[in-house]
């Protein structure tokens, strides 16, 4: 880190949690270590949704987030972070112990627990110049520990900003080379995801019906047979408020029949 009085521009700082009065203690912190570690609190921020909404417009340098948070954990906003342009490192705040923090490299990410003391706070921004993108399978581990399921949000690139698209309001997810498309009532958006990681991920929500096809279980409206010349499926399942149809493989046709009689 630069010494005081150096002509680096500060840290650019974001602070997320959905508590005030811990954003409040973030600040006066952080204006506590200024003489030795100069930085700007440029932006807050309740929960990830609202963070993320804010880095859209506006890059930072740090991005100081409380794991849990109603709406977008930490967890999860760390894993969209690493999909942004200009990628802010991330330090975590927690008041609990339990989230196997511990399967961090202090070296790679830090956390702090709170209530943050100002040297604790100073000793993990100094490591920020060295902090590497976050390893999304880690993530992904810990966040399913953190909200006892997969994420609330998927990401999308379109035309060089960052979309995200709610998980509850996907019909299906279709694989196609190597892109997945993720179909809404609305439109369709392009992942970066596999489906197999995406299947394995929101198990509870998403059913297979072909190699290349997951539907939402809540979006099954019913089913036909297909044509006895038709080669690309067996049969073809219906859907709630789309017109189209999903291919629907002879080895997926009975569970997927007994889900919906049974739903």
């Amino acid at each position: 880190m630069p010494p005081p009085g150096s002509s680096v521009s500060p840290l650019k700082i974001l602070l997320v949690d959905d508590e005030p009065l811990a954003r409040d203690r973030l600040r006066t912190l952080l204006g506590d270590i200024a003489g030795q570690l100069p930085s700007e609190v440029v932006g807050e921020a309740g929960n990830g949704l609202a963070a993320l909404a804010f880095l859209r417009e506006q890059p930072v340098d740090v991005v100081l987030a409380d794991i849990r948070m109603p709406g977008m954990d930490g967890i999860e906003l760390a894993g969209h972070l690493g999909s942004l342009e200009q990628a802010p490192a991330v330090i975590f705040t927690t008041a609990y112990d339990n989230y196997a923090v511990q399967a961090f490299d202090l070296n790679a990410v830090d956390y702090l627990l709170k209530p943050v003391r100002a040297q604790r706070l100073l000793t993990a921004l100094q490591k920020i110049p060295a902090v590497p993108h976050l390893d999304p399978a880690l993530l992904a581990s810990i966040g399913r520990e953190v909200r006892g399921g997969g994420r609330s949000h998927l990401s999308c690139h379109e035309r060089g900003r960052l979309l995200l698209v709610p998980v509850n309001e996907i019909l299906y997810l279709k694989a196609d080379l190597k892109y997945v498309t993720a179909r809404t009532v609305e439109r369709e958006y392009l992942l970066d995801d596999a489906l197999t990681h995406l299947e394995s991920e929101f198990a509870e929500r998403f059913i297979r019906l072909h190699r290349a096809v997951l539907v939402a279980r809540a979006a099954l409206a019913g089913f036909e047979r297909a044509a006895g010349d038709d080669a690309e499926a067996y049969g073809w399942a219906l859907l709630r408020g789309v017109p189209e149809k999903l291919p629907v493989s002879r080895r997926q046709w009975a569970p997927a029949k007994a889900l919906v009689k049974n739903s």
